[in-house]
């Protein structure tokens, strides 16, 4: 296929900016996307009775709405509740008080508290990759990037097109690392480029569902747009309040008729998850339980009945859902791999893993193209752009590490009265800011090198301040069947030499790299400022960048 040259030049540029503007936000999202794939397994890792504990029961779920329902009067017009389970060990309930303010109950905090339990880590490393942890805004601001992570494929795929088959499984280690840096990036972004179509579109999709929604209210909607909001997105009809009191019925038998509903359309593996009710005590009363079901694209499904009687009202149901519910499912279970087993969990943490590469990547590819290789004094916006790479890329990896450590270590007996949830975003924003400061005041390669060690340590440290606090250390886990809390350990542990390598291979970098660069010592500079040495070190280069080019 032919393509002009003024054509790869233009979407060349705008595949570099494009990556340069959105890549850092497309980073965090990416390795902490990675991360909360196993948004559950966190929730169970961070619990602190370690493997003896045992799941509540629907007893004890019964006991917790009941308690709710009479210490809580605004929890009767509308309210939340997860089902104890392996997903949620311990039973919660949730709703808004009369300020507006979201409000969370268990057995053991009935009177009310500001956070769900048990949820502070996982909600942390999800709000990292939907919102890079910014209040409201946030979710937008990765919208736009979502679209600008669009146009970057897009581009992408134009200028590799023409040598497509040439260089597609092409890997060229050596002196030029820009040629081995670029195939690495060719190589992983080609191969698994219908996947990341998908994360872009999905991600676009569910981060600006409401923009959209907003925008074409006066042509759709015809200004209606928030008393067509609650049929588009709940499965349970809107209905007001009868004023009549009636008696809502068991938490047993609700979970039941969901069940015996749900096998009625052909789904046997339905299992309820959590509920949602609203007008309890009254005659209207409507109870919304949403289940999963193994081996359907877009699991989640729900059952809408009288609360008082159990009669059947609607349901969305996998295989029986309207076109929106379908989509919106679709489009989540797709973009966080809800859709398949363990397997397909650990394929897309790769996949996060390998896109987070693509963008730091991008980055080193920027720099090495603008490196001055005849001197050793190299540009300001290439030595910024390292210390920002740096920062911000490395930098997050030892934050979300130092979350999970502090998630266990507030824990500890002599912590307990400690905030849990400002206690880890604490630890996590803390140390992210510190790395980024960290960058910004010492060379590149050095502050790489000392970063990545840290990111080492303090994920090492995962597993040993967990096995401290909790007792659940990687043989008892796996000798328990508690095997989400070891492959979160035992992840970390490899994720842990992952960056000690990495560690050691920029060491051998700034050692034995060319010296004229942003990525070099200041030795490495003074080795260059003898004129012969610093001439045989360009001749080096520029014979190595001609073995590495295309012929």
């Amino acid at each position: 296929m032919k393509i002009s040259s003024g054509t790869l030049r233009t979407f060349t540029t705008v595949h570099t900016w494009v990556g340069l503007v959105a890549g850092f936000a497309l980073f965090v999202a990416f390795y902490a996307g990675a991360i909360t794939i196993f948004h559950h397994d966190l929730q169970v890792w961070q619990s602190p009775h370690g493997v003896d504990h045992q799941p509540q029961t629907l007893a004890d779920a019964q006991r917790l709405l009941d308690e709710t329902l009479a210490r809580h009067p605004d929890a009767r017009k509308h309210m939340g509740m997860v089902f104890p389970g392996e997903e949620y060990p311990v039973a919660a309930s949730y709703w808004q008080d009369a300020q507006g303010q979201w409000r969370f109950a268990t057995l053991d905090h009935l009177d009310g508290i500001d956070e769900m339990p048990g949820g502070e880590l996982s909600e942390l490393v999800n709000a990292l990759h939907y919102s890079l942890g910014i209040p409201v805004a946030g979710t937008y601001l990765m919208g736009i990037v979502s679209l600008l992570y669009g146009l970057a494929l897009i581009s992408g795929v134009i200028i590799h097109l023409p040598k497509l088959k040439e260089d597609l499984f092409a890997l060229r280690p050596g002196r030029n690392l820009k040629r081995m840096w670029q195939d690495a990036h060719n190589v992983i972004g080609v191969l698994s480029l219908p996947m990341h179509v998908m994360f872009a579109v999905t991600g676009a999709m569910l981060c600006l569902v409401l923009i959209v929604m907003m925008a074409l209210n006066p042509l759709i909607y015809r200004g209606q747009l928030m008393q067509a909001l609650g049929p588009a997105m709940d499965t349970a009809p809107m209905l007001a309040p009868a004023n009549r009191t009636q008696a809502i019925g068991p938490m047993a038998m609700w979970h039941q008729r969901a069940i015996d509903e749900a096998r009625a359309q052909g789904l046997e593996s339905f299992e309820p998850a959590y509920l949602k009710l609203a007008n309890a005590g009254d005659a209207n009363a409507v109870v919304e339980i949403t289940g999963e079901t193994e081996g359907s694209l877009g699991p989640l499904g729900a059952v809408a009945l009288n609360a008082n009687t159990g009669e059947k009202l609607a349901t969305q149901l996998p295989g029986q859902r309207d076109a929106n519910h379908a989509t919106l499912a679709s489009a989540y279970a797709l973009h966080f791999g809800e859709y398949g087993n363990h397997w397909v969990q650990w394929l897309y943490f790769l996949l996060g893993l390998g896109g987070a590469f693509l963008f730091y990547s991008g980055n080193l590819l920027w720099i090495e193209s603008r490196r001055k290789r005849r001197q050793a004094t190299q540009g300001r916006a290439q030595l910024w752009m390292a210390r920002a790479t740096v920062g911000v890329c490395i930098g997050v990896c030892v934050a979300i590490s130092a979350a999970f450590v502090a998630t266990q270590w507030l824990q500890a007996p002599s912590l307990r009265g400690v905030d849990l949830g400002f206690g880890v975003n604490a630890a996590c924003f803390a140390a992210w800011g510190l790395c980024m400061l960290w960058a910004a005041l010492r060379p590149p390669i050095r502050a790489a090198q000392e970063l990545l060690w840290a990111a080492a340590i303090v994920t090492a440290a995962i597993p040993l301040v967990h096995g401290v606090v909790t007792g659940a250390w990687l043989w008892t886990s796996a000798a328990a069947d508690q095997w989400a809390l070891f492959a979160i350990d035992a992840g970390a542990l490899a994720m842990a030499v992952g960056f000690a390598w990495l560690a050691r291979v920029t060491a051998r970098r700034a050692r034995d790299g060319e010296a004229n660069s942003v990525w070099t010592t200041g030795d490495a500079k003074a080795w260059a400022d003898d004129p012969l040495k610093a001439a045989q070190n360009s001749l080096r280069s520029e014979t190595s960048s001609e073995r590495g080019s295309p012929r």
